[in-house]
Formats: C-alpha cells, sequence, structure tokens
C-alpha cells in the first residue's frame, strides 16, 4: 500500500515540474525582451543616432569607438576586398582618394564617404560623388569636401557596412592639387618616363631647363633611385628610366625634385603617380588615323561624332573622361558592341586639357601613325569632295596618308567655322550636323593632326597644335580643302554648360572677372550663365548646309529618314 502511495507521489511531483517550466521559460524570454527593448529606448533618447543633412546629402553620425567594418562582401559570387586607400588629393571643391583595390561596376554606387573627427569624435558618412577605375592598379572615388570641424583624411566603405573605427588622422597625408605629382607615363620607346606635376612655376607654352630638375622613383621595397631629366615645359618633365625598373612588373611610384639656379634642391613634390613597366610589347601594324579628345558630359553627342568620323577612316578612339557623370561609360561600351575601336581612360584631373594630350600623344605613339586631338562638337568636312562629287568616305584617312612619306611634315591644321544656335532653342534630334546651319563668316582658329613620332621631346603643346621636333613642320589646308564645322554656339541649354568649367589649364573660368576680350569665351557674355534674349538668333552670318546635305545624302534610312545615331527613335519603331 505504501509502495502504490509512493508510486502516485512521485508521478505528481513529475507532473508539477513539467507545467512549472514552460513558465519559467516563458518568464526568462519575457525578461529579455524587455532589457533589449529598454536599450534601443536609451540610444534613441540620447541622439546617439541621428540623421543630419550637410548639402542636401544624407548622413549618419556614429560615434567614434563604433564597431568595425565588415571586411567583405560578394557580388555575382565573387568576394570584393576591403576598400584601401592609399592616397588623397584636396581639390578646390572635391576630394579624390585613389584606393589601390578595385571596385566592381556593379557596385560603385554603394560606395560612400567616411569623415572622422566632429565635435563629440564622431563620424559622418555622405553619398560618393562618384567612383571609378583609375588604372590598371585600384579605383578613385571623389568625394564632398570634409564638413566643418572633420578631418580631410577621409575613408570610404560600401552602403550599409558597419563604421570602422578610426585610430589616428596624423599619419594620413592629404595632398593639395596645386602641389602633387598626378600621372606618369613610360614612352613607348622603354627608355624615359613623362611625369606629370603641379606645382612647378614655369611660363606657359614655352620649354623649360631640363638640368633644373630630377625623377625619383621609389619601389614597393622602398628602393630608392633618383635620374636626370632630358625634357621639361609646362607640367610635364621627362627622365631616364631606371635599368632596374624597365622590365619589373611590379608598379613604382614617382616624383620629381627641383633644383633652383644656385642649385639647391626642394624636397621631392608629394607624388600620387603610379606606373610599371610592361616589358617587350610584340610589334603591331598601326592604325593610319586615330583620334584623342578630352570630354566631360559629352555621352549624347558621342555616337554622332565617332561615327561620322568613323566613316572618314578614323580608326582608333582614345577617349579621356575628365569626371563626367551622364554614363558615357555604357555609351561607349554601346559602340564597342558595334565594332567601334574606342577606349575610355579615366582622367579626373581637372584643368589640364594640354597634360592630357601629352599623355595620349605617349599612349597612341605605339598604335598610331597619325592622331587628330579635337572636340566632340567639332567634324571634319571636305567642301571639294561635295562640290565636285568625289566620294567623301575614307577621305579623312586618305588625306592623312598622302603625307606619311613626308618625313618633314609632322603636323596637319585645318581651320574652323564656327556655328551659331541657327534659330534653335531645343537640341536638335538628328545631330548638330544636320540641326545647326547658320556660322560666322570668319574662320576661327585651327586644330591639328599630329605624328606622335616627331614631337618634341617635351610634348609641348598649346591644345590646339603640338610643337614639333627641330627641321619638322606643318601643312595648313585650304579652305577649300578641308575644314573643321565646330558647331561651338548650341542651343543655350547645352551650351551654358561652358560656364561650369573650362578643361585648359591656361584657359580662365568663364564665371572669373578675367580676359574677357579673350576669343575663349562668348563674344558678349558676362561672367554669369544668364541667357541673353537673342540667344538663337547670335552668330549666324552665313547659311551653310554643306554638311548637312552630305549626312543627310549619306546617313539617312531611305524609308524612315533617321540616321543611325537616332538610337531613340529606332528603338520606338521596333
Amino acid at each position: 500500500m505504501e509502495y502504490e502511495n509512493g508510486k502516485k507521489r512521485k508521478a505528481r511531483n513529475r507532473q508539477q515540474q513539467q507545467q512549472t517550466k514552460p513558465q519559467f521559460l516563458s518568464l526568462r524570454y519575457l525578461t529579455i525582451c524587455l532589457c533589449c527593448f529598454f536599450v534601443l529606448l536609451f540610444f534613441l533618447s540620447s541622439n546617439r543616432i541621428s540623421v543630419r543633412s550637410d548639402s542636401l546629402r544624407p548622413s549618419l553620425r556614429v560615434p567614434a569607438l563604433s564597431v568595425l567594418s565588415s571586411m567583405e562582401r560578394s557580388f555575382h559570387g565573387r568576394l570584393i576586398p576591403p576598400l584601401r586607400v592609399e592616397d588623397r588629393v584636396q581639390f578646390p571643391d572635391h576630394l579624390l582618394l585613389i584606393l589601390s583595390t578595385r571596385i566592381e561596376k556593379g557596385v560603385k554606387k554603394d560606395v560612400v564617404c567616411v569623415y572622422h573627427g566632429g565635435r563629440k569624435e564622431e563620424t559622418t558618412v555622405l553619398p560618393s560623388i562618384s567612383s571609378d577605375e583609375l588604372d590598371e592598379f585600384g579605383s578613385m572615388v571623389r568625394c564632398p569636401n570634409a564638413p566643418l570641424n572633420y578631418s580631410s583624411s577621409v575613408d570610404v566603405q560600401f552602403r550599409g557596412d558597419l563604421v570602422k573605427k578610426k585610430q589616428s588622422l596624423r599619419d594620413e597625408k592629404v595632398h593639395d592639387w596645386s602641389k602633387v605629382v598626378y600621372e606618369a607615363v613610360i614612352d613607348a620607346d622603354g627608355d624615359t618616363v613623362v611625369v606629370f606635376v603641379k606645382g612647378l612655376t614655369r611660363r606657359p607654352h614655352k620649354e623649360s631647363d631640363p638640368s633644373n630638375y630630377k625623377c625619383q622613383f621609389e619601389t614597393r621595397s622602398l628602393e630608392v633611385l633618383v635620374t636626370q631629366a632630358v625634357a621639361a615645359a609646362q607640367e610635364i618633365v621627362r627622365c631616364v628610366l631606371p635599368e632596374s625598373l624597365k622590365l619589373t612588373p611590379e608598379p613604382f611610384r614617382v616624383s620629381v625634385i627641383h633644383f633652383d639656379p644656385r642649385g639647391l634642391s626642394t624636397p621631392a613634390l608629394p607624388s600620387v603617380a603610379r606606373v610599371y613597366s610592361s616589358g617587350s610589347v610584340e610589334k603591331k601594324s598601326k592604325h593610319e588615323l586615330c583620334v584623342c579628345t578630352m570630354l566631360w558630359n559629352q555621352a549624347p553627342f558621342l555616337r554622332e561624332w565617332i561615327m561620322y568620323h568613323s566613316w572618314l577612316g578614323v580608326e582608333r578612339w582614345f577617349i579621356y573622361d575628365n569626371n563626367s557623370d551622364d554614363d558615357v561609360e555604357e555609351e561607349i561600351r554601346l559602340l564597342n558592341s558595334e565594332n567601334y575601336n574606342v577606349s575610355r581612360h579615366v582622367w579626373p584631373w581637372i584643368k589640364t586639357q594640354e597634360a592630357g594630350f601629352s599623355h595620349c600623344a605617349v599612349r597612341a605613339k605605339d598604335e598610331c601613325k597619325w592622331v587628330g586631338f579635337f572636340d566632340v562638337d567639332e567634324f571634319y568636312y571636305f567642301p571639294t569632295h561635295r562640290s565636285q562629287g568625289l566620294p567623301s568616305k575614307n577621305a579623312l584617312s586618305s588625306l592623312v596618308s598622302n603625307y606619311t612619306s613626308w618625313d618633314m611634315v609632322g603636323e596637319i591644321r585645318t581651320e574652323c567655322r564656327s556655328f551659331g544656335p541657327s534659330g534653335l532653342t531645343s537640341v536638335p534630334s538628328q545631330g548638330v550636323t544636320v540641326g545647326y546651319t547658320c556660322r560666322q563668316a570668319n574662320m576661327e582658329r585651327h586644330k591639328s593632326i599630329i605624328r606622335p613620332e616627331l614631337l618634341t621631346s617635351s610634348l609641348l603643346n598649346e591644345v590646339h597644335h603640338f610643337q614639333m621636333r627641330e627641321g619638322v613642320g606643318h601643312v595648313s589646308l585650304v579652305e577649300s580643302v578641308a575644314v573643321l564645322n565646330h558647331y561651338k554656339y548650341q542651343v543655350w541649354d547645352t551650351f551654358k554648360a561652358k560656364f561650369e568649367r573650362r578643361v585648359a589649364t591656361y584657359v580662365v573660368d568663364w564665371r572669373e572677372n578675367q580676359n574677357q576680350g579673350s576669343k575663349d569665351r562668348a563674344p558678349g557674355l558676362g561672367t554669369e550663365a544668364v541667357e541673353p534674349v537673342d540667344w538663337r538668333r547670335r552668330f549666324c552670318e552665313v547659311w551653310d548646309t554643306g554638311l548637312k546635305d552630305l549626312v543627310l545624302s549619306s546617313f539617312a534610312d531611305q524609308v524612315t529618314g533617321y540616321l543611325p545615331w537616332q538610337r531613340q527613335q529606332q528603338e520606338l519603331q521596333k
């Protein structure tokens, strides 16, 4: 009997324990949830996390003692290495960050700028202005200038990553754009390196004494080598390339040392210029005619320009992109998919058109017999071909090839006709060659096609033409043979972009009250982008439909009348 009663008591105790356990676990989970809720309320009420606005850009303010950033992420199954900032350059209106890692195209818009400092040692995050590939080694990110009380020693990360704590700002230098070595390229001969530098006070359009300069090379192993300059002009110093660096696959940094007339040297200028030797390159047959240009936000006009001049015989294109934000990279990709040989070179350096053209001349030397330097709003036209019924297809390449065997001719110059708005108030749908048909009577300036191997070693140029070696001259084409239709004064919405900035080094920006009588300015305009009431009727002295008639007869679809660069109209027809 007692045995049976004992079994019943044990059964009741076991049942009570099973009923009590869930209640205990429920009370435990409830306590944890309540604690988390009160912690969240504490952070919200103490403004530890807040949203603020700087220059209409959203930012996230986080305490300096924040958790670490995630080290890597993946894109389409590939791991993306962490973003590492190697150099920083301070421009007047933004900061340029040079990274030693590449940024995948699909995540470029996810890059944000991280600013350290503030009154409470906080960290502020702002969207980047743009990010892009810079060279073979890494990428670049353009960031807004640092907010008040924040350091210019800016970092970058991907949007959504937790902010990494900054240990120290003292060892991270920010280079001033007015005094820095910013680019370098090895010449096709492999014996010299061309270095581009800001901060050397020299006269424009004049060569300098190369004995006043030396180049300093620093390898990743911290080996330092110094060689003598052999040429110098404007922002360029050309130096002998050390033998030990001619075949190294590793990138190295190069700077410039300046000696004053007394022979005293200054410390090597700060440098962000990285370069490497590709070793011996297989010799290939050169293109007869290539073209190089520097542009900013010209994507809507690029297709017409490239298609038309390819028809005239241009085989290769070098596009120096000076901080465009109009998706010109996609336009170039589409052109290449249609078998146009176009390369895009990221050139983030503001007001350095002369240097960019010299850089392009070095790059093109190994690929091209002739290289034309003219803008996206300039179009070659052959009046004699039109008037005599001669075919204009390949006319430009045929013209330059006639001079290839002339060793004493290194440059072919063509004068420009400047066209006005021609009564239009909106961008012409058929392109500039068909839309703008009224111009000024007088010719204005010229542009050039050059032979890279016949340039002076200093690569001195004035945008419109280069300096040739001693004994080498140029040919100026007469107006009846060839002209450049320069669609300089377009409808106001297009033209006013010129007020934003000018790309040439020695041309004053239009917003500055200087050189208002210069030919680089539009007559009758001041320093503000205010449309004159009669803008559409200006610069119209001669009605000229020569190129328009040629384009319509040679390119227009016989059924629809559309031109091949009218992609939007063609897509609507499909």
